[in-house]
């Protein structure tokens, strides 16, 4: 599947709530989907501190870890607290499925050109999630406490996106 068409389909999982209602994703959805996308984010990372021996490839990728880790960790505490149990839904397994065949084409790359398609593929993925928390999860979020993890989290991952579009451009 190449980058464009995978982002299509995670964007068209991310913007299409499943099951389908026209309030949009229910709270436990949205908690399954934003910890997915985050996880989907870690994996990528520890690939390429597997794969790269880029300094800022590097130091992106930490960064990656360190931060989805946290944000997640938050989400895992909020629904604790709230005693709500995140709700597995087609989107998340559709980005679960389009980040598992991304990451095996990337497992093919080597040097430059793995480090080259790592950066893309944060920016594009990024870009995605960005948009689908703007336009559908935060707000479809109801719980309070939701909607400002996934606004925090917007900002962070706004960051991001601007980091990887930063590190992309460099690598070119």
């Amino acid at each position: 599947m190449t980058r464009a068409a995978f982002f299509i389909a995670a964007a068209s999982a991310l913007a299409i709530s499943a099951p389908a209602q026209a309030a949009g994703p229910t709270d436990p959805q949205i908690a399954h989907i934003a910890y997915t996308a985050g996880n989907i984010d870690i994996a990528a990372a520890k690939q390429a501190l597997k794969m790269s021996h880029n300094p800022a490839v590097r130091d992106f990728a930490q960064e990656m870890v360190r931060d989805h880790t946290a944000v997640n960790d938050k989400a895992l505490a909020l629904v604790k607290k709230l005693h709500v149990t995140p709700q597995a839904n087609p989107t998340s397994a559709s980005l679960t499925k389009a980040a598992d065949a991304e990451r095996a084409k990337l497992a093919k790359l080597k040097g430059a050109a793995f480090d080259r398609e790592y950066a893309n593929n944060e920016v594009a993925y990024h870009k995605t999630v960005n948009g689908a928390l703007k336009s559908t999860l935060i707000p479809s979020a109801h719980n309070p406490e939701l909607k400002s993890l996934l606004e925090t989290g917007l900002k962070l991952f706004e960051e991001h996106q601007a980091h990887a579009e930063q590190l992309a451009a460099k690598l070119k």
